[in-house]
């Protein structure tokens, strides 16, 4: 199996507090890890360019 990795900053999603939802818009798998949510870093999704907090 793969190691999932963050959306935002390719961090493997292991630890505790990573999240993984789907795109607003197209529904692409978006990945979180904690770090990355707890500071509301940005994202872009893969396949429609959509941008998040």
């Amino acid at each position: 199996m793969a190691i999932q990795k963050c959306t935002s900053c390719n961090a493997p999603l292991a630890e505790s507090g990573s999240t993984k939802f789907g795109c607003p818009i197209c529904g692409t798998e978006i990945r979180r890890c904690a770090p990355c949510r707890e500071q509301s870093i940005a994202y872009t999704c893969e396949k429609c360019g959509f941008q998040g907090p």
